[in-house]
């Protein structure tokens, strides 16, 4: 008992220490998410994978609108839905992804929503590189099919997935696109994951339970002084001699 107590401690006191660095790292990707919030800068060229999350760039294209994907298990305040990722081909012959915000799902999910864009020969715009958003587990992980019309419906996939369905290289980042720009859907861009506040009070949870499984520990355990042991006291022994 001793040894699995002090293991179920342990195990606490770690856990809490977890999401004390996941408050850490949800704190700086708000700090990030609000300095993006500034004057978008011209999309430099190169690979875009160094460039810190959520930085705020603009730049000129040429939306695919024959090329869509619809990014399924994606929500807004309860309600299911869809996220509508559209190629756009730049001026400098690089593709990008543009996440064009949330849209709702229809009656029946055999008939997906339409999607389509105006014929433009170019548009100029602005938003926030990011990541493709990740499962909380792999089971959610769904490419597009290769068989399957146009927009391809999928699920949390990589970003080869979609360069694979293309067939075409991609920028190593998204963007999200801007709620001032234009041929986007409903567009409420919030950082990623948890607030800092939810994650330090389950690190103070974490570590109130390795608390409280040492202080029962002690109180079941401990050793009590035994009761002592009544006096008896012999009396006289009567009969049995001789006169």
């Amino acid at each position: 008992m001793t040894l699995l107590t002090l293991l179920g401690a342990a195990l606490f006191i770690q856990l809490g220490r977890w999401q004390w660095h996941r408050a850490a790292a949800s704190q700086a990707l708000q700090r990030a998410f609000a300095q993006g919030s500034g004057a978008p800068e011209e999309l430099p060229g190169g690979d875009l994978a160094p460039l810190p999350r959520y930085s705020g760039v603009q730049v000129s294209g040429r939306y695919d609108s024959a090329h869509q994907f619809l990014l399924d298990n994606m929500s807004h305040a309860g309600q299911p839905g869809y996220e509508v990722l559209t190629p756009l081909r730049l001026t400098d012959g690089r593709t990008l992804i543009v996440n064009r915000g949330w849209i709702p799902l229809t009656e029946s999910r055999r008939q997906l929503p339409d999607v389509s864009l105006p014929q433009t020969r170019g548009t100029r715009i602005a938003g926030r590189l990011d990541n493709l958003p990740r499962p909380g587990i792999s089971l959610g992980h769904a490419p597009p099919a290769a068989d399957a019309p146009w927009p391809k419906l999928t699920s949390f996939p990589t970003m080869a997935d979609l360069s694979a369905a293309l067939g075409q290289p991609l920028a190593a980042r998204v963007l999200l696109l801007d709620p001032r720009s234009p041929f986007g859907y409903l567009r409420d861009w919030q950082p990623g994951g948890m607030s800092p506040a939810q994650h330090l009070s389950y690190a103070f949870q974490w570590w109130a339970f390795a608390a409280i499984a040492l202080v029962l520990y002690g109180a079941l355990n401990r050793r009590r002084r035994p009761a002592a042991a009544p006096l008896v006291v012999a009396g006289p022994r009567t009969g049995g001699g001789r006169a």
